[in-house]
C-alpha cells in the first residue's frame, strides 16, 4: 500500500490510500476495491469523499490541490461523514457497477493505450485534496473478444484505440465516450480497405457495431467517413458464426459510401 499525506489548513494531516485490483473489471460487472484512511495525529472528522472514474488519466501525480486531471465519466460511490480517532485506521469498501458503455483499457491482454483511472477527493477539517491516479482496467466481453477475433481470422489486426469526448448519434447512451478501435489489415492487396474503424455500443443485450474506414485520430463523429451499423447479441456467442458477419461487413464498407443514417449530422 501506498498512502498519500494530505494536509489541510494548520497542517492537519490524513493519510489515504485507493486500492483497485489489477485484474481488469468487465463492462456492466462490479469494480471491487478499497479506500483506507488514516488519522496519524490527531482526531480528524471526515465530511465527505468523492471517487472519480476518469479517461486521459496521467501517468504521473498532479500534486494534491483542488485540481482536476482527466476527463470524468462516472462516480462510484463511498460512504463519508465520519471521525477517525488519532492513530486509527478506517477501510471503506468501493463496490461498483460499470456503466456497460466504460471505455476498454485491453483486450485478452493486448493494452491498447487507453488509460483510465480513479481519483479520490476528500473534505476533512479543511483537508480538500484528491490523490495520485490509480489506474483502473478494463477488459474485453466475450462478444467484443468473439467479433475482434472474426475480423483477425480475416486478416484485420487490432492496433490501438482512442476514447474521445461526444457520442454516437441517435443512441441512447449513459458514457458520454465514443471509443473507436483500429483493425489494420494484414492482407494487403486483396482490393479492400487498408485500416478500419470499430465501434462498439455496448449495452444488457449485445452491441451495436458501427464499421467504417478508418479515421480514428478524428475527434467528431460527423467528421469521421460513413459508417455502417450492424447488431450483435451476447447470447450469440458461440451460437453465431461471426467469421461469415464479418466478411459481409467488410464488403458493405468497401463497396458503400452511404452511411447508416444515425444522425442529420452525418454525412
Amino acid at each position: 500500500m501506498v498512502f498519500k499525506r494530505l494536509l489541510g489548513m494548520g497542517g492537519v494531516p490524513l493519510e489515504i490510500d485507493t486500492v483497485v485490483p489489477s485484474e481488469p473489471a468487465l463492462p456492466g460487472g462490479l469494480l471491487h476495491g478499497e479506500l483506507i484512511l488514516r488519522a496519524p495525529d490527531r482526531r480528524i472528522e471526515v465530511k465527505s469523499i468523492w471517487l472519480r472514474l476518469v479517461t486521459d488519466a496521467p501517468v504521473a501525480h498532479k500534486g494534491d490541490g483542488d485540481g482536476s486531471s482527466g476527463d470524468t465519466f462516472d462516480y462510484p460511490s463511498v460512504s463519508g461523514h465520519f471521525t477517525l480517532e488519532k492513530g486509527e485506521e478506517k477501510r471503506l469498501p468501493i463496490r461498483h457497477r460499470l456503466k456497460w458503455e466504460t471505455p476498454l483499457t485491453e483486450v485478452k491482454g493486448q493494452q491498447l493505450g487507453v488509460r483510465l483511472g480513479i481519483h479520490t477527493e476528500v473534505e476533512a477539517e479543511g483537508v480538500k485534496a484528491q490523490t495520485d491516479d490509480d489506474p483502473v482496467y478494463i477488459g474485453a466481453l466475450p462478444l467484443h473478444e468473439a467479433v475482434l477475433d472474426a475480423f483477425a481470422a480475416e486478416g484485420y489486426a487490432l492496433r490501438t484505440s482512442r476514447v474521445h469526448n461526444g457520442n454516437i448519434p441517435r443512441t441512447e447512451y449513459h458514457v458520454y465516450r465514443a471509443q473507436g478501435f483500429l483493425l489494420v489489415d494484414e492482407q494487403s492487396g486483396q482490393n479492400r480497405p487498408e485500416e478500419l474503424e470499430l465501434h462498439f455500443h455496448t449495452n444488457a443485450v449485445g452491441c451495436e457495431i458501427f464499421l467504417r474506414k478508418a479515421k480514428l485520430g478524428e475527434r467528431w463523429w460527423k467528421d469521421k467517413p460513413p459508417a455502417r451499423r450492424f447488431v450483435a447479441a451476447h447470447h450469440e456467442v458461440g451460437r453465431v458464426d461471426f467469421a461469415e458477419a464479418v466478411r459481409r461487413w467488410i464488403d458493405e464498407v468497401g463497396l458503400a459510401d452511404g452511411s447508416h443514417p444515425t444522425s442529420d449530422h452525418e454525412d
